[in-house]
């Protein structure tokens, strides 16, 4: 594609040069002078070297660029919004609209994630008679994340996924929260403890879902947790472990649970230094710090 760009680069200076070069040999007088084809094709060089020195300079030779060859892989942004303008004339592409609801989910944006995921889920019973349990644990995961709550709807998608595959870790996550909302905190709590003994270690809303355990078995009258103390090793595990962006996620929140805000601003800065130029983890960050009135 390079190729391709330089070589359109060179026909069109070779156009400009000519508009030089053409009108220097026809003029009259001395026509068989030896100097003037030198000086007709350095007067063409030039003109090439010059319009080509002001576009690199005025121009925007990487958008030329990118338009041939399209974004870049680690450009994960870009590459949703390439997704996202595709995907209106493929009605039926299942495996395009999950991939985009999930990419709006990395990024952050649930709303358009429970738009096109629910089009992948439409797209899955026009073309298959039902959605596949993961695709509507995806999709009722879109719809907790836009309405910041396990709303009826998006709880009868999880059930849904739950009676076509009752080990969905996902929907039996949510559903915990669910039920935890109800007040059916014994509900909430048998459900996790049996998904946190299936979660594999390293699931990323592991750490998150074992505070909330702990959380309920003190409300429930068990030993009660030290917050300071659990705050502390997850801190000290964080600097050997900096890659947990789960990890760094929960650390914030937890500072700013306990009010203290100058720890919250730090770990925040810390994460973001950590991934930086990670898009769906910067804007999980900048989530965390929406959330946690941090900006």
């Amino acid at each position: 594609m390079i190729f391709v760009l330089i070589l359109i680069f060179g026909l069109v200076a070779l156009a400009a040069a000519g508009f030089v070069v053409l009108p220097l040999l026809r003029l009259p007088g001395e026509a068989t002078s030896k100097h003037r084809p030198w000086f007709a094709v350095a007067a063409g060089l030039v003109t090439m070297a010059i319009g080509l020195g002001v576009y690199v300079v005025l121009g925007q030779p990487q958008l030329a660029l990118s338009s041939l060859t399209g974004p870049s892989t680690t450009d994960y942004p870009a590459l949703i919004a390439m997704l996202a303008r595709r995907m209106p004339s493929r009605p039926g592409d299942v495996e395009g609209w999950t991939l985009l609801g999930r990419g709006y989910l990395a990024l952050g944006n649930a709303t358009q994630a429970e738009k096109a995921l629910g089009h992948a889920v439409d797209a899955a019973k026009a073309e298959q008679g039902a959605a596949p349990p993961a695709l509507l644990a995806s999709y009722g995961e879109a719809m907790a994340e836009s309405a910041g709550q396990v709303t009826k709807e998006a709880e009868a998608v999880f059930r849904q996924a739950l009676d076509e595959d009752p080990e969905n870790l996902v929907s039996r996550y949510y559903v915990g929260l669910a039920l935890s909302a109800r007040g059916d905190k014994a509900g909430a709590l048998q459900m996790w403890e049996a998904v946190l003994a299936e979660a594999p270690p390293d699931t990323p809303w592991r750490g998150a879902l074992v505070d909330q355990v702990a959380a309920l078995k003190a409300q429930a009258g068990g030993a009660a947790p030290n917050p300071m103390a659990m705050v502390q090793q997850l801190a000290q595990r964080l600097e050997t472990n900096p890659n947990d962006l789960e990890g760094w996620l929960r650390l914030i929140r937890a500072y700013s649970v306990l009010g203290d805000k100058p720890k919250a601003v730090a770990a925040l800065t810390r994460a973001r230094g950590v991934f930086a130029s990670q898009a769906p983890a910067e804007a999980a960050l900048a989530k965390a710090a929406q959330e946690n009135a941090l900006n």
